[in-house]
């Protein structure tokens, strides 16, 4: 790459809880494994490589996954664990550069075009990033290299586990022609359905469209898959990049229809947002509350208060309120889930998180 573009490195951690968990009881290596509760409610936050083999994913539901794999190992998620490993892993990034992104505990963008190491090439950073995280964690990295984020996010993907990925910049146009849209990051399946059915198939297909076109088609959207299109994605590598929500779900035992019983799930949910907020000392205005009803459909309330959430007692309050809403239920509940968002200011706030919640980690 020359110096005029920006050298951009994506790193996503292989298999990240599943990973820790074989890493710290030798018992589990070389096993299926998987992230979660094996309860008939439960679902699978994360996957090893080997439960991969067998279609065992993220989110997929418990008794799914055992189905699939009769074998599997659950073992239950230590967030506090991942979240140390991957403050181990954020240093690293900093001894190669100070412009790193975290999109989650297991990965991050980093801009390397300043070369704060001093190696001779992005790929020669790549490698020696992913080597300080095997040489200090134990876990492999994978690593995608290019001159955007867009492109290097991509490029993750293509060695995985435990490799890595450049596309140049005069590949980078033509590698999004051949890609088909479905595996274009950020085109999720409902996005790649539109797209099928107006002949989108490929970045080829998608780059033959007008601008115009595009935006008629997909909205303020449409822009920017024009320039994806042609591989260009002129983000800039933001490392003051923030959470904008905090939220916390469960799922019953059972489908309940008592309010008592889904009011508590919910109460217990507010617990979980609340802990984060004394944690980060973040507060919010907008208050989400999400049910899954026994058919699988999906029902959000939310409210936007006039000032911030500054108690528990207020959080709970507000999430009571929308819960009463869908009550008497109609039918059960399977999973309630409540969110806190629209957070303040720096100015507001006297701290600030660094990374990001846990989340089920799909790399």
């Amino acid at each position: 790459m020359s110096a005029s573009v920006r050298k951009i490195i994506h790193v996503d951690m292989d298999a990240f809880y599943a990973s820790v968990e074989q890493r710290d009881d030798p018992s589990l290596r070389g096993k299926p494994v998987a992230v979660g509760h094996g309860a008939r409610r439960g679902v699978v936050a994360a996957a090893s490589y080997e439960a991969r083999a067998f279609g065992v994913r993220s989110a997929l539901p418990s008794m799914t996954a055992l189905r699939q794999c009769p074998d599997l190992v659950f073992v239950p998620p230590r967030f506090e664990v991942y979240r140390a490993v991957s403050q181990q892993i954020h240093a690293i990034f900093g001894e190669f550069t100070d412009l790193i992104e975290p999109l989650a505990l297991d990965e991050a963008y980093l801009d390397v075009t300043a070369n704060k190491a001093g190696l001779e090439t992005a790929w020669l950073t790549a490698k020696a990033i992913r080597a300080r995280i095997l040489e200090e964690t134990g876990l492999t990295a994978s690593a995608g290299v290019s001159y955007n984020k867009f492109l290097a996010k991509l490029a993750s993907g293509r060695r995985k586990p435990n490799g890595q990925f450049a596309i140049q910049p005069h590949e980078g146009e033509a590698f999004v022609e051949a890609l088909p849209v479905a595996k274009f990051h950020g085109v999720g399946p409902a996005t790649a359905s539109k797209m099928h059915q107006l002949g989108i198939q490929t970045g080829a297909d998608l780059k033959a469209l007008s601008l115009q076109a595009l935006q008629a088609r997909f909205g303020k959207s449409g822009a920017w898959y024009y320039g994806i299109a042609r591989g260009i994605d002129e983000r800039a590598v933001n490392p003051n990049r923030e959470r904008k929500s905090s939220g916390s779900e469960t799922t019953f035992d059972e489908d309940l229809t008592d309010p008592g019983r889904i009011k508590s799930g919910v109460l217990e949910m507010a617990d979980d947002v609340w802990a984060w907020c004394e944690k980060t000392g973040r507060r919010g205005r907008t208050v989400t509350v999400k049910v899954k009803w026994a058919d699988f459909q999906n029902t959000t309330r939310s409210r936007t208060l006039a000032h911030l959430v500054t108690s528990r007692e207020q959080l709970h309050a507000a999430s009571l309120a929308l819960i009463e809403t869908v009550l008497p239920a109609a039918k059960g509940i399977r999973l309630v889930g409540v969110t806190l968002s629209g957070f303040a200011g720096a100015e507001d706030t006297e701290a600030r998180e660094s990374l990001l919640l846990p989340e089920p980690d799909a790399a």
